[in-house]
């Protein structure tokens, strides 16, 4: 299981991929709108989305858990 952490403080604008899709290496789980800008947080591996973290909406701090993703293989 990899966790996947906000890099920013910000407000979870869109949600990408929800728990059970799968994800490839650097696709977006989640945008982030921090200082009107949206940043995407992006799975660091290959696998399934096992566990969101967050909801739309959200506010998260940095290094917040956002996601937990099951690598492939």
């Amino acid at each position: 299981m990899v966790d996947v952490k906000s890099e920013v403080a910000g407000r979870v604008w869109q949600i990408v991929a929800g728990e059970g899709e799968t994800v490839a290496a650097d696709d977006p789980i989640v945008i982030l709108e921090s200082m009107k800008m949206e940043i995407p947080v992006l799975s660091p591996v290959a696998g399934t989305v096992t566990r969101l973290a967050v909801g739309e909406e959200d506010m998260l701090d940095e290094e917040q858990l956002v996601a937990e993703v099951t690598p492939a293989g």
